[in-house]
Protein backbone atom coordinates (compact mmCIF):
# COMPACT_ATOMS: atom_id res chain seq x y z
CA UNK A 1 0.00 0.00 0.00
CA UNK A 2 1.38 3.51 -1.09
CA UNK A 3 2.08 6.37 1.85
CA UNK A 4 1.64 8.59 -0.96
CA UNK A 5 -1.35 10.99 -1.34
CA UNK A 6 -3.06 13.75 -3.21
CA UNK A 7 -2.83 17.17 -0.62
CA UNK A 8 -4.18 20.22 -1.16
CA UNK A 9 -0.80 22.57 0.12
CA UNK A 10 -2.77 23.70 3.20
CA UNK A 11 -3.65 19.65 4.12
CA UNK A 12 0.09 19.35 3.48
CA UNK A 13 1.48 22.40 5.63
CA UNK A 14 -1.07 20.30 8.68
CA UNK A 15 0.41 17.06 7.74
CA UNK A 16 4.17 18.84 8.14
CA UNK A 17 3.33 20.75 11.64
CA UNK A 18 1.99 16.94 12.51
CA UNK A 19 4.89 15.17 11.80
CA UNK A 20 6.86 17.89 13.25
CA UNK A 21 5.37 17.16 16.86
CA UNK A 22 3.37 20.14 17.03
CA UNK A 23 1.39 20.20 20.07
CA UNK A 24 -0.29 23.62 19.77
CA UNK A 25 -1.59 25.60 16.88
CA UNK A 26 -3.61 28.81 17.16
CA UNK A 27 -5.19 30.83 13.94
CA UNK A 28 -7.80 33.12 12.88
CA UNK A 29 -9.65 31.59 9.52
CA UNK A 30 -8.51 34.07 6.88
CA UNK A 31 -8.47 32.90 3.24
CA UNK A 32 -5.65 31.44 1.74
CA UNK A 33 -4.60 29.89 5.14
CA UNK A 34 -7.91 28.51 6.35
CA UNK A 35 -7.61 24.75 5.54
CA UNK A 36 -4.31 24.40 7.79
CA UNK A 37 -6.23 24.40 10.92
CA UNK A 38 -8.86 22.82 9.92
CA UNK A 39 -6.82 19.57 8.86
CA UNK A 40 -4.80 19.76 11.89
CA UNK A 41 -7.26 19.58 14.16
CA UNK A 42 -7.98 16.34 13.36
CA UNK A 43 -4.66 14.57 14.42
CA UNK A 44 -4.60 13.15 17.63
CA UNK A 45 -2.08 14.53 19.86
CA UNK A 46 -2.64 18.38 18.59
CA UNK A 47 -4.36 21.03 20.34
CA UNK A 48 -6.23 23.44 17.49
CA UNK A 49 -8.06 26.71 18.36
CA UNK A 50 -9.86 29.45 16.55
CA UNK A 51 -8.35 32.33 18.40
CA UNK A 52 -10.41 35.91 18.59
CA UNK A 53 -7.85 37.24 15.70
CA UNK A 54 -4.62 36.95 14.94
CA UNK A 55 -2.68 38.72 17.54
CA UNK A 56 -4.06 36.19 20.16
CA UNK A 57 -3.24 33.34 18.11
CA UNK A 58 0.56 34.38 17.65
CA UNK A 59 1.01 35.16 21.73
CA UNK A 60 -0.96 31.48 22.13
CA UNK A 61 1.72 30.14 19.97
CA UNK A 62 4.24 32.14 21.92
CA UNK A 63 3.57 31.14 25.27
CA UNK A 64 3.36 27.24 23.98
CA UNK A 65 7.07 27.79 22.35
CA UNK A 66 7.56 29.59 25.94
CA UNK A 67 6.42 26.37 27.96
CA UNK A 68 8.78 24.18 25.96
CA UNK A 69 6.72 22.45 23.08
CA UNK A 70 6.35 22.69 19.66
CA UNK A 71 3.28 25.37 18.48
CA UNK A 72 2.11 26.81 14.96
CA UNK A 73 0.39 30.10 14.34
CA UNK A 74 -1.11 30.63 10.83
CA UNK A 75 -2.97 33.59 9.36
CA UNK A 76 -3.13 34.97 5.94
CA UNK A 77 -1.01 38.02 5.42
CA UNK A 78 -2.94 40.88 6.49
CA UNK A 79 -3.24 38.75 9.45
CA UNK A 80 0.37 39.27 9.70
CA UNK A 81 -0.28 42.66 10.42
CA UNK A 82 -2.59 42.31 13.21
CA UNK A 83 0.33 39.81 14.79
CA UNK A 84 3.02 42.12 13.81
CA UNK A 85 2.98 43.57 17.64
CA UNK A 86 4.18 40.13 19.16
CA UNK A 87 5.66 38.73 16.41
CA UNK A 88 8.35 41.61 16.04
CA UNK A 89 9.28 41.20 19.52
CA UNK A 90 9.57 37.31 20.03
CA UNK A 91 12.27 38.03 17.27
CA UNK A 92 14.23 39.08 19.82
CA UNK A 93 13.35 36.59 22.64
CA UNK A 94 13.75 33.83 20.82
CA UNK A 95 12.23 30.21 21.30
CA UNK A 96 12.34 27.65 23.84
CA UNK A 97 10.24 25.02 21.71
CA UNK A 98 10.18 25.59 18.01
CA UNK A 99 7.99 27.89 16.55
CA UNK A 100 6.38 28.50 13.17
CA UNK A 101 4.12 31.34 11.69
CA UNK A 102 2.48 30.06 8.13
CA UNK A 103 1.58 33.37 5.99
CA UNK A 104 -0.63 32.71 3.51
CA UNK A 105 0.36 35.86 0.75
CA UNK A 106 -2.72 36.74 -1.77
CA UNK A 107 -1.24 37.76 -5.03
CA UNK A 108 -3.64 38.37 -7.60
CA UNK A 109 -6.48 39.63 -4.85
CA UNK A 110 -8.55 36.27 -4.72
CA UNK A 111 -9.90 37.07 -1.35
CA UNK A 112 -7.74 40.30 -0.13
CA UNK A 113 -8.00 44.15 0.44
CA UNK A 114 -4.41 43.96 -0.74
CA UNK A 115 -1.20 42.43 -2.02
CA UNK A 116 1.24 42.96 0.53
CA UNK A 117 4.11 40.89 0.70
CA UNK A 118 5.18 38.87 4.45
CA UNK A 119 8.53 38.84 3.30
CA UNK A 120 8.90 42.41 3.42
CA UNK A 121 7.42 42.33 7.38
CA UNK A 122 9.67 39.21 7.94
CA UNK A 123 12.83 41.39 6.78
CA UNK A 124 11.78 44.06 9.23
CA UNK A 125 11.05 41.95 12.01
CA UNK A 126 14.18 39.67 11.64
CA UNK A 127 12.70 36.70 10.80
CA UNK A 128 13.44 33.84 9.01
CA UNK A 129 11.58 33.12 5.80
CA UNK A 130 11.40 29.60 3.83
CA UNK A 131 9.08 29.21 1.16
CA UNK A 132 8.28 25.98 -0.86
CA UNK A 133 7.06 25.35 -4.24
CA UNK A 134 4.39 22.81 -3.89
CA UNK A 135 2.66 20.58 -1.76
CA UNK A 136 5.34 17.98 -1.16
CA UNK A 137 7.65 20.79 -0.20
CA UNK A 138 4.69 22.36 1.86
CA UNK A 139 4.90 19.15 3.97
CA UNK A 140 8.92 18.67 4.11
CA UNK A 141 9.60 22.29 4.97
CA UNK A 142 7.53 22.88 7.77
CA UNK A 143 9.36 20.19 9.38
CA UNK A 144 12.51 21.84 8.38
CA UNK A 145 11.73 24.72 9.70
CA UNK A 146 10.82 23.43 13.31
CA UNK A 147 14.41 21.76 12.90
CA UNK A 148 15.02 25.83 12.17
CA UNK A 149 13.31 27.51 15.28
CA UNK A 150 14.96 25.65 17.49
CA UNK A 151 18.19 25.46 15.98
CA UNK A 152 18.68 29.04 15.46
CA UNK A 153 16.71 29.70 18.50
CA UNK A 154 14.24 31.80 16.17
CA UNK A 155 10.97 31.76 15.43
CA UNK A 156 10.41 31.30 11.60
CA UNK A 157 7.73 32.32 9.05
CA UNK A 158 6.85 29.88 6.35
CA UNK A 159 5.45 31.91 3.23
CA UNK A 160 2.73 30.55 1.20
CA UNK A 161 0.14 31.83 -1.35
CA UNK A 162 -3.24 31.19 -2.43
CA UNK A 163 -1.64 28.78 -5.76
CA UNK A 164 0.43 27.06 -3.58
CA UNK A 165 -2.35 26.50 -0.68
CA UNK A 166 -5.01 25.78 -2.74
CA UNK A 167 -3.52 23.12 -5.44
CA UNK A 168 -2.90 19.76 -5.14
CA UNK A 169 0.32 17.50 -5.25
CA UNK A 170 1.37 14.24 -4.13
CA UNK A 171 2.83 14.04 -0.68
CA UNK A 172 4.70 11.14 1.13
CA UNK A 173 3.43 10.49 4.75
CA UNK A 174 5.69 9.86 7.24
CA UNK A 175 5.34 8.75 11.03
CA UNK A 176 4.77 11.71 13.58
CA UNK A 177 7.77 12.27 15.72
CA UNK A 178 7.57 13.10 19.51
CA UNK A 179 10.41 15.49 20.69
CA UNK A 180 10.73 15.60 24.35
CA UNK A 181 9.28 18.82 25.79
CA UNK A 182 11.85 21.15 26.50
CA UNK A 183 12.48 21.97 30.20
CA UNK A 184 11.14 25.95 30.60
CA UNK A 185 14.13 27.96 32.50
CA UNK A 186 13.36 31.01 34.03
CA UNK A 187 15.78 33.64 31.49
CA UNK A 188 14.01 37.00 32.64
CA UNK A 189 16.91 38.84 30.38
CA UNK A 190 15.97 36.44 27.63
CA UNK A 191 12.20 36.55 27.60
CA UNK A 192 11.09 39.77 29.60
CA UNK A 193 11.72 42.67 26.62
CA UNK A 194 12.17 46.00 28.67
CA UNK A 195 14.54 48.22 26.82
CA UNK A 196 17.76 47.08 28.96
CA UNK A 197 17.24 43.66 27.90
CA UNK A 198 15.83 44.29 24.14
CA UNK A 199 19.05 46.64 23.46
CA UNK A 200 21.16 43.38 24.18
CA UNK A 201 18.82 41.07 22.41
CA UNK A 202 19.19 42.56 19.13
CA UNK A 203 22.65 41.99 19.08
CA UNK A 204 22.15 38.49 19.01
CA UNK A 205 19.45 38.81 16.58
CA UNK A 206 22.01 40.66 14.27
CA UNK A 207 24.25 37.76 14.79
CA UNK A 208 22.51 35.22 14.37
CA UNK A 209 20.35 36.31 10.91
CA UNK A 210 24.92 36.64 9.90
CA UNK A 211 24.84 32.56 10.66
CA UNK A 212 22.19 31.98 9.70
CA UNK A 213 23.17 33.64 5.59
CA UNK A 214 26.26 31.71 6.05
CA UNK A 215 24.83 28.26 6.75
CA UNK A 216 21.99 28.79 4.82
CA UNK A 217 24.34 27.75 1.60
CA UNK A 218 24.81 24.25 3.12
CA UNK A 219 20.85 23.87 3.50
CA UNK A 220 19.05 20.96 1.21
CA UNK A 221 15.97 23.82 0.82
CA UNK A 222 18.33 25.50 -1.40
CA UNK A 223 18.91 23.79 -4.85
CA UNK A 224 21.23 24.86 -7.71
CA UNK A 225 20.47 23.10 -11.02
CA UNK A 226 22.83 23.65 -13.49
CA UNK A 227 21.78 23.51 -16.79
CA UNK A 228 22.58 25.42 -20.19
CA UNK A 229 24.35 28.08 -18.34
CA UNK A 230 23.55 30.66 -20.93
CA UNK A 231 20.72 32.05 -18.93
CA UNK A 232 20.44 31.78 -14.93
CA UNK A 233 17.24 32.35 -12.65
CA UNK A 234 17.29 32.93 -9.11
CA UNK A 235 13.44 32.01 -7.94
CA UNK A 236 11.22 30.83 -5.04
CA UNK A 237 8.03 28.97 -4.36
CA UNK A 238 5.32 28.64 -6.89
CA UNK A 239 7.28 30.79 -9.54
CA UNK A 240 9.50 27.95 -9.47
CA UNK A 241 7.11 25.94 -11.55
CA UNK A 242 6.36 28.42 -13.96
CA UNK A 243 10.27 28.82 -14.50
CA UNK A 244 10.84 25.01 -15.28
CA UNK A 245 7.74 24.74 -17.62
CA UNK A 246 8.82 27.87 -20.24
CA UNK A 247 12.90 27.23 -19.57
CA UNK A 248 13.71 23.41 -18.94
CA UNK A 249 17.01 23.99 -19.68
CA UNK A 250 17.77 26.52 -17.87
CA UNK A 251 20.06 27.16 -14.20
CA UNK A 252 18.13 27.59 -11.67
CA UNK A 253 18.96 28.83 -8.17
CA UNK A 254 15.70 27.24 -6.35
CA UNK A 255 15.95 29.66 -2.66
CA UNK A 256 13.99 27.73 0.40
CA UNK A 257 15.03 29.89 2.68
CA UNK A 258 14.16 33.50 1.35
CA UNK A 259 15.38 35.20 4.45
CA UNK A 260 18.07 35.76 4.89
CA UNK A 261 19.45 34.91 1.90
CA UNK A 262 22.59 32.63 0.91
CA UNK A 263 24.71 35.37 -0.14
CA UNK A 264 27.84 33.09 -0.85
CA UNK A 265 25.72 30.49 -3.01
CA UNK A 266 23.92 33.39 -4.65
CA UNK A 267 27.25 35.21 -5.59
CA UNK A 268 28.52 31.30 -6.65
CA UNK A 269 25.59 31.28 -9.06
CA UNK A 270 25.94 34.39 -10.42
CA UNK A 271 29.74 33.82 -11.20
CA UNK A 272 28.65 30.60 -13.64
CA UNK A 273 25.99 32.03 -15.38
CA UNK A 274 25.95 34.83 -18.29
CA UNK A 275 22.81 36.13 -18.10
CA UNK A 276 21.16 36.28 -14.78
CA UNK A 277 17.03 36.81 -14.57
CA UNK A 278 15.25 36.76 -10.81
CA UNK A 279 11.60 35.83 -10.91
CA UNK A 280 10.09 36.44 -7.81
CA UNK A 281 6.06 37.46 -7.51
CA UNK A 282 5.16 40.76 -5.45
CA UNK A 283 7.61 42.85 -4.11
CA UNK A 284 11.14 42.58 -5.50
CA UNK A 285 12.95 41.41 -1.71
CA UNK A 286 15.20 38.96 -3.44
CA UNK A 287 16.01 41.51 -6.46
CA UNK A 288 17.10 44.57 -4.14
CA UNK A 289 19.12 42.73 -1.80
CA UNK A 290 21.14 40.94 -5.34
CA UNK A 291 21.55 43.89 -7.30
CA UNK A 292 22.46 46.13 -3.87
CA UNK A 293 25.63 43.42 -3.65
CA UNK A 294 26.96 44.58 -7.10
CA UNK A 295 25.06 41.61 -8.82
CA UNK A 296 23.78 42.25 -12.65
CA UNK A 297 20.40 40.76 -13.01
CA UNK A 298 17.65 41.43 -14.38
CA UNK A 299 14.27 41.14 -12.43
CA UNK A 300 11.26 43.94 -12.09
CA UNK A 301 12.14 45.41 -15.42
CA UNK A 302 10.44 43.14 -17.13
CA UNK A 303 8.70 41.38 -14.79
CA UNK A 304 5.44 42.78 -12.95
CA UNK A 305 4.98 43.88 -9.02
CA UNK A 306 1.26 42.96 -9.58
CA UNK A 307 -0.97 39.74 -9.51
CA UNK A 308 0.17 36.54 -10.16
CA UNK A 309 2.45 35.38 -12.24
CA UNK A 310 1.56 32.68 -14.65
CA UNK A 311 4.13 30.75 -17.19
CA UNK A 312 2.80 32.79 -20.02
CA UNK A 313 3.71 35.70 -18.21
CA UNK A 314 7.24 34.29 -18.28
CA UNK A 315 7.14 33.10 -21.89
CA UNK A 316 6.17 37.11 -23.05
CA UNK A 317 8.63 38.40 -20.50
CA UNK A 318 11.71 36.06 -20.88
CA UNK A 319 11.07 34.56 -24.42
CA UNK A 320 9.50 37.64 -26.16
CA UNK A 321 6.83 35.27 -27.32
CA UNK A 322 3.74 36.96 -28.63
CA UNK A 323 1.32 34.84 -27.74
CA UNK A 324 -1.63 34.70 -30.28
CA UNK A 325 -4.20 33.23 -27.85
CA UNK A 326 -7.79 32.73 -28.87
CA UNK A 327 -9.45 35.47 -27.22
CA UNK A 328 -12.00 34.04 -24.80
CA UNK A 329 -15.50 33.55 -24.80
CA UNK A 330 -17.72 36.50 -24.37
CA UNK A 331 -19.88 35.55 -21.20
CA UNK A 332 -22.00 38.02 -19.20
CA UNK A 333 -20.17 39.74 -16.46
CA UNK A 334 -20.83 38.06 -12.80
CA UNK A 335 -19.93 39.92 -10.45
CA UNK A 336 -19.90 39.03 -6.92
CA UNK A 337 -23.29 39.16 -4.72
CA UNK A 338 -24.73 38.25 -1.51
CA UNK A 339 -26.39 34.38 -1.83
CA UNK A 340 -29.85 33.84 -2.25
CA UNK A 341 -31.93 34.24 1.57
CA UNK A 342 -28.68 35.85 2.92
CA UNK A 343 -29.75 38.02 6.29
CA UNK A 344 -26.85 41.04 4.78
CA UNK A 345 -29.38 41.80 1.88
CA UNK A 346 -31.87 42.10 4.18
CA UNK A 347 -30.47 44.73 6.48
CA UNK A 348 -28.96 46.19 3.59
CA UNK A 349 -31.91 46.93 2.14
CA UNK A 350 -33.74 48.58 5.08
CA UNK A 351 -30.35 51.17 4.62
CA UNK A 352 -30.90 51.64 0.85
CA UNK A 353 -34.31 52.79 1.22
CA UNK A 354 -33.36 55.39 4.19
CA UNK A 355 -30.90 56.25 1.99
CA UNK A 356 -27.87 55.63 4.87
CA UNK A 357 -24.39 55.32 4.59
CA UNK A 358 -22.33 52.71 5.72
CA UNK A 359 -18.74 52.20 7.02
CA UNK A 360 -17.91 48.69 6.04
CA UNK A 361 -15.83 45.93 7.30
CA UNK A 362 -14.10 42.31 6.13
CA UNK A 363 -16.55 40.25 5.43
CA UNK A 364 -19.60 38.42 3.35
CA UNK A 365 -21.36 42.25 4.29
CA UNK A 366 -18.55 43.89 2.45
CA UNK A 367 -20.81 43.24 -1.03
CA UNK A 368 -23.12 45.63 0.66
CA UNK A 369 -20.95 48.03 -1.73
CA UNK A 370 -21.61 46.74 -5.22
CA UNK A 371 -24.88 47.38 -7.20
CA UNK A 372 -28.13 47.51 -6.39
CA UNK A 373 -27.79 47.61 -2.48
CA UNK A 374 -24.71 50.16 -2.69
CA UNK A 375 -24.65 50.74 1.05
CA UNK A 376 -21.13 50.35 1.95
CA UNK A 377 -19.14 53.72 1.75
CA UNK A 378 -15.92 52.69 2.86
CA UNK A 379 -13.84 49.03 4.06
CA UNK A 380 -10.21 49.31 5.14
CA UNK A 381 -9.65 46.03 7.75
CA UNK A 382 -10.76 43.79 10.33
CA UNK A 383 -12.60 46.29 12.85
CA UNK A 384 -12.10 49.43 11.27
CA UNK A 385 -15.76 50.39 10.08
CA UNK A 386 -16.73 51.57 13.92
CA UNK A 387 -13.36 53.44 14.59
CA UNK A 388 -14.39 54.86 11.04
CA UNK A 389 -17.31 56.26 11.92
CA UNK A 390 -15.83 57.71 15.43
CA UNK A 391 -13.72 59.51 13.52
CA UNK A 392 -16.09 60.82 11.50
CA UNK A 393 -18.21 62.01 14.03
CA UNK A 394 -14.82 63.82 15.95
CA UNK A 395 -13.73 65.11 12.55
CA UNK A 396 -17.30 66.62 11.21
CA UNK A 397 -19.42 66.67 14.10
CA UNK A 398 -22.63 64.71 15.50
CA UNK A 399 -24.82 65.96 12.53
CA UNK A 400 -22.14 64.59 9.35
CA UNK A 401 -23.01 60.98 10.59
CA UNK A 402 -26.61 61.08 11.33
CA UNK A 403 -27.19 59.68 8.27
CA UNK A 404 -24.38 57.06 8.60
CA UNK A 405 -24.02 53.46 10.38
CA UNK A 406 -20.91 51.04 11.02
CA UNK A 407 -21.51 47.58 10.09
CA UNK A 408 -19.56 44.82 11.14
CA UNK A 409 -19.69 40.85 11.70
CA UNK A 410 -20.29 38.95 14.34
CA UNK A 411 -16.88 37.23 13.86
CA UNK A 412 -15.17 40.63 13.07
CA UNK A 413 -16.42 41.75 16.35
CA UNK A 414 -15.39 39.75 18.51
CA UNK A 415 -11.69 40.05 16.28
CA UNK A 416 -11.41 43.59 16.98
CA UNK A 417 -14.55 45.23 16.78
CA UNK A 418 -15.02 45.26 20.55
CA UNK A 419 -11.99 47.48 20.95
CA UNK A 420 -13.36 49.80 18.82
CA UNK A 421 -16.67 49.73 20.70
CA UNK A 422 -14.81 50.23 23.71
CA UNK A 423 -12.93 53.75 22.29
CA UNK A 424 -16.21 54.96 21.56
CA UNK A 425 -17.22 54.52 25.20
CA UNK A 426 -14.62 55.92 26.52
CA UNK A 427 -14.14 58.88 24.23
CA UNK A 428 -17.63 60.41 24.29
CA UNK A 429 -18.81 59.26 21.02
CA UNK A 430 -22.59 58.86 19.56
CA UNK A 431 -23.68 56.88 16.56
CA UNK A 432 -25.04 53.99 15.72
CA UNK A 433 -23.10 50.22 15.13
CA UNK A 434 -24.84 47.51 13.35
CA UNK A 435 -23.43 44.48 14.35
CA UNK A 436 -24.69 41.87 11.44
CA UNK A 437 -24.95 38.38 13.46
CA UNK A 438 -25.50 35.79 11.15
CA UNK A 439 -23.41 32.82 13.50
CA UNK A 440 -20.57 31.95 11.78
CA UNK A 441 -17.24 33.41 10.14
CA UNK A 442 -18.92 33.40 6.66
CA UNK A 443 -16.59 34.62 4.15
CA UNK A 444 -14.13 32.13 4.95
CA UNK A 445 -16.24 29.13 4.86
CA UNK A 446 -18.33 28.58 8.10
CA UNK A 447 -15.95 28.96 10.95
CA UNK A 448 -17.07 29.14 14.27
CA UNK A 449 -15.81 31.70 17.11
CA UNK A 450 -16.24 33.21 20.40
CA UNK A 451 -20.05 33.52 20.42
CA UNK A 452 -21.19 30.23 18.42
CA UNK A 453 -20.65 28.12 21.50
CA UNK A 454 -18.33 25.82 19.50
CA UNK A 455 -14.70 25.18 19.81
CA UNK A 456 -12.53 23.89 16.36
CA UNK A 457 -12.37 20.77 17.19
CA UNK A 458 -16.49 20.80 17.38
CA UNK A 459 -16.68 20.58 21.27
CA UNK A 460 -19.69 22.65 22.79
CA UNK A 461 -18.18 25.41 24.82
CA UNK A 462 -19.57 28.84 26.36
CA UNK A 463 -21.10 31.23 24.11
CA UNK A 464 -19.97 34.85 24.25
CA UNK A 465 -23.30 36.69 24.20
CA UNK A 466 -22.73 39.62 22.01
CA UNK A 467 -25.94 41.94 23.53
CA UNK A 468 -24.62 41.19 27.05
CA UNK A 469 -21.15 42.19 26.23
CA UNK A 470 -22.29 45.47 24.64
CA UNK A 471 -24.00 46.29 27.75
CA UNK A 472 -21.05 45.35 30.08
CA UNK A 473 -18.80 48.04 28.44
CA UNK A 474 -21.32 50.50 29.05
CA UNK A 475 -23.92 51.25 25.84
CA UNK A 476 -26.98 51.56 27.18
CA UNK A 477 -29.19 51.18 23.81
CA UNK A 478 -28.94 47.82 22.69
CA UNK A 479 -31.64 46.35 20.42
CA UNK A 480 -31.73 42.72 18.69
CA UNK A 481 -34.00 42.69 15.80
CA UNK A 482 -34.19 39.99 12.94
CA UNK A 483 -32.83 40.60 10.04
CA UNK A 484 -35.85 39.81 8.46
CA UNK A 485 -38.18 41.85 10.34
CA UNK A 486 -38.11 44.77 8.12
CA UNK A 487 -40.91 46.82 9.41
CA UNK A 488 -38.79 46.91 13.33
CA UNK A 489 -35.31 47.22 11.65
CA UNK A 490 -36.23 50.34 9.82
CA UNK A 491 -37.86 51.44 12.58
CA UNK A 492 -35.04 50.97 14.88
CA UNK A 493 -32.49 52.42 12.77
CA UNK A 494 -35.00 55.87 12.37
CA UNK A 495 -34.68 56.02 15.98
CA UNK A 496 -31.45 54.92 16.47
CA UNK A 497 -29.39 57.19 14.34
CA UNK A 498 -31.16 60.56 15.11
CA UNK A 499 -30.31 59.41 19.20
CA UNK A 500 -27.06 61.78 20.31
CA UNK A 501 -24.99 58.90 21.95
CA UNK A 502 -23.99 55.27 21.28
CA UNK A 503 -26.30 52.82 20.13
CA UNK A 504 -25.81 48.91 18.98
CA UNK A 505 -28.27 47.52 16.63
CA UNK A 506 -27.44 43.39 16.40
CA UNK A 507 -29.66 41.70 13.70
CA UNK A 508 -29.90 38.46 14.09
CA UNK A 509 -30.42 35.58 11.51
CA UNK A 510 -27.89 32.84 10.85
CA UNK A 511 -26.18 32.35 7.58
CA UNK A 512 -28.33 30.73 4.74
CA UNK A 513 -26.03 28.20 4.17
CA UNK A 514 -25.95 27.06 7.41
CA UNK A 515 -29.20 25.37 7.52
CA UNK A 516 -28.46 21.95 5.99
CA UNK A 517 -32.76 20.77 6.90
CA UNK A 518 -34.68 20.12 3.43
CA UNK A 519 -36.46 23.83 2.51
CA UNK A 520 -40.10 23.92 3.81
CA UNK A 521 -41.34 26.18 1.77
CA UNK A 522 -40.67 29.09 -1.31
CA UNK A 523 -42.10 31.90 -2.23
CA UNK A 524 -44.21 32.17 -5.66
CA UNK A 525 -45.10 35.06 -7.46
CA UNK A 526 -48.76 35.45 -9.18
CA UNK A 527 -48.62 36.71 -11.89
CA UNK A 528 -52.32 38.33 -12.28
CA UNK A 529 -51.46 40.15 -9.37
CA UNK A 530 -48.28 41.30 -9.95
CA UNK A 531 -48.07 45.15 -11.06
CA UNK A 532 -44.34 44.69 -12.59
CA UNK A 533 -43.14 48.00 -10.66
CA UNK A 534 -39.90 45.96 -9.63
CA UNK A 535 -39.84 47.09 -5.90
CA UNK A 536 -39.30 42.40 -5.53
CA UNK A 537 -35.97 43.48 -7.29
CA UNK A 538 -34.59 45.99 -5.49
CA UNK A 539 -32.67 43.78 -2.91
CA UNK A 540 -31.08 42.02 -5.91
CA UNK A 541 -31.64 38.40 -5.07
CA UNK A 542 -30.35 36.27 -7.69
CA UNK A 543 -33.28 33.94 -7.27
CA UNK A 544 -35.20 36.60 -8.56
CA UNK A 545 -35.30 37.97 -12.35
CA UNK A 546 -36.93 40.07 -14.75
CA UNK A 547 -37.92 38.41 -18.34
CA UNK A 548 -37.79 39.60 -21.44
CA UNK A 549 -41.44 40.44 -21.45
CA UNK A 550 -41.38 42.32 -18.42
CA UNK A 551 -42.59 39.71 -15.80
CA UNK A 552 -40.78 38.89 -12.96
CA UNK A 553 -40.36 35.35 -11.37
CA UNK A 554 -38.31 33.33 -8.56
CA UNK A 555 -36.05 31.09 -9.29
CA UNK A 556 -37.64 27.91 -7.54
CA UNK A 557 -33.93 25.76 -7.75
CA UNK A 558 -32.72 29.33 -5.50
CA UNK A 559 -35.35 30.03 -3.64
CA UNK A 560 -34.85 29.43 0.13
CA UNK A 561 -37.99 30.84 1.63
CA UNK A 562 -36.21 33.85 3.68
CA UNK A 563 -39.41 36.27 2.60
CA UNK A 564 -38.00 39.59 2.09
CA UNK A 565 -39.07 39.72 -1.61
CA UNK A 566 -42.51 39.04 -0.26
CA UNK A 567 -42.32 41.99 2.02
CA UNK A 568 -41.15 44.63 -0.52
CA UNK A 569 -44.11 43.35 -2.18
CA UNK A 570 -47.09 45.90 -1.96
CA UNK A 571 -49.65 44.26 -3.83
CA UNK A 572 -49.76 40.86 -2.05
CA UNK A 573 -48.79 39.26 -5.00
CA UNK A 574 -45.32 37.16 -3.90
CA UNK A 575 -47.14 34.60 -1.34
CA UNK A 576 -45.59 31.72 0.58
CA UNK A 577 -45.69 27.81 -1.03
CA UNK A 578 -45.30 24.55 1.22
CA UNK A 579 -43.14 22.52 -0.31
Amino acid sequence: MSNKVIMLGNEAFARGAYEAGVKVSAAYPGTPSTEISENLVKYDGVYAEWSPNEKVAMEVAIGASVSGVRALASMKHVGVNVAADPLYSIAYSGVNGGLVLVAADDPGLYSSQNEQDSRMVARAANVPVIEPSDSAEAKEFIKFAFDLSENYDTPVMVRTTTRLSHSQGLVELNVRIEPEDKPYERNMQKNVMMPGNAKLRHIVVEERNKKLALDAAEFPINKVEYNDKKIGIITSGIPYQYVKEVLPNASVLKLGLVNPLPRTLIEEFAKNVEELYIVEELEPVIEEQVKSWGIKATGKEIFTIQGEYSANLLRKALLKESLDLEAPAQIPNRPPILCPGCPHRSVYSVLNKLKIHAAGDIGCYTLGAVAPLSVVDTTVCMGSSISMLHGMEKAKGREFIKNWVAVIGDSTFMHTGVNSLMNMVYNQATGTVMILDNSTTGMTGHQDHAATGKMLSGEPTYAINIYHLCKAIGIENVYEVSAFDVDTLEETIKREVARDAISVIITKAPCALLNKEPIKFQYKIDADICKKCGSCLKPGCPAITKCEDGTIKINDTMCNGCGLCASKCKFGAISKVEL
